[in-house]
């Protein structure tokens, strides 16, 4: 009988004593426990290692300049022998004990080289907030394949660098995620993946929650950052399709919630949705741009100061 794949739990953190405490709680908890918990701090200057000491002795420190969405992840790889590696940000908690359990369960299929679980809101999530984690992360499991461009689109690429896991040796063969983005590893690493043929699938019942409340500011500068991270990757889009065909269907699917929701929000969310429009294109001429404008705009603002 073949031995099961033994998996470790890896989370980069900075600054997050308010949040580690409840992400490895929820991983106590949980019917399947990881070989390994290894944290990647970037120097936090609060309790975020005292914290995590607690739970794990695996705590490597790093510069908070040499930090990057891709290369962090790379590097922890090099702390685990496991056969998969589940990804989750320090803002996120798994909801229930069996969301492990249930994510890792898909790993049985060799065909599957990535998994991503389903994130539902925050408690205390407003309407704009809730339903764009419910138009992401729908209540029904899927498995995701690439034949071509006409029968895929930008969502079959998409992935959560919050709640996902990784088959090493797929992941290593396609040279693990990308050492320097402004973010978006995750989405290059998935499509990379399904070019080479594996399948990903959606987990709808192995469960986290994480969502954020971004003021404007905050989601323009995180839009300007997709659209540089589109056009430095421009392969992605040749393969898969522009992001705009989703974008449409997400604004329909949020002006139907908040009528039902809350109508008085729907202005609300037109702004919004023209100022992410609007930070996206920005982003996409990023190299038209000063470093020192682009830095500005940016919410990984250290991205344009190498």
């Amino acid at each position: 009988m073949k031995p099961a794949p033994t998996f470790s739990l890896i989370v980069p953190t900075f600054n997050g004593e308010s949040c580690i405490t409840q992400l490895l709680s929820s991983i106590q908890q949980q019917t399947i426990q990881p070989d390994k918990i290894v944290i990647i701090d970037s120097s936090s200057a609060d309790k975020t290692v005292l914290l995590a000491q607690q739970f794990t002795t695996h705590i490597v420190v790093i510069d908070q300049k040499d930090f990057n969405h891709g290369a962090t992840r790379n590097r922890a790889i090099e702390h685990t022998n496991s056969d998969i590696l589940v990804y989750m940000t320090q803002d996120a908690y798994l909801t229930n004990e069996f969301s492990l359990e249930n994510l890792l369960k898909v790993f049985e299929n060799p065909k599957i080289a990535a998994a991503y679980g389903r994130q539902l809101p925050r408690p205390q999530a407003g309407p704009i907030e809730a339903h764009h984690r419910l138009f992401n992360y729908p209540p029904h499991s899927h498995i995701k394949t690439y034949t071509s461009k006409e029968k895929s689109s930008i969502k079959d690429a998409f992935m959560s660098n919050s709640f996902a896991a990784y088959r090493k040796q797929a992941l290593n063969s396609i040279g693990g995620f990308p050492n320097d983005v402004i973010l978006g590893e995750d989405m290059y690493a998935t499509a990379k993946l399904l070019l080479n043929g594996h399948s990903i699938a959606y987990v709808a019942d192995a469960l986290a929650t994480h969502s954020h409340d971004y003021s404007l500011i905050q989601e323009f500068k995180r839009y300007f950052d997709i659209g540089v991270f589109h056009s430095r990757e421009k392969w992605i889009t040749n393969a898969f399709g522009k992001s705009e065909g989703e974008g449409k269907k997400f604004i329909i699917s949020e002006c139907g919630f908040l009528l039902r929701a809350r109508s008085m929000l729907l202005l609300a969310a037109v702004i919004r949705n023209i100022l992410k429009y609007a930070a996206y294109r920005l982003g996409a001429i990023e190299k038209y741009i000063p470093s020192l404008i682009n830095s500005k705009l940016s919410m990984h603002h250290e991205f344009f100061k190498k």
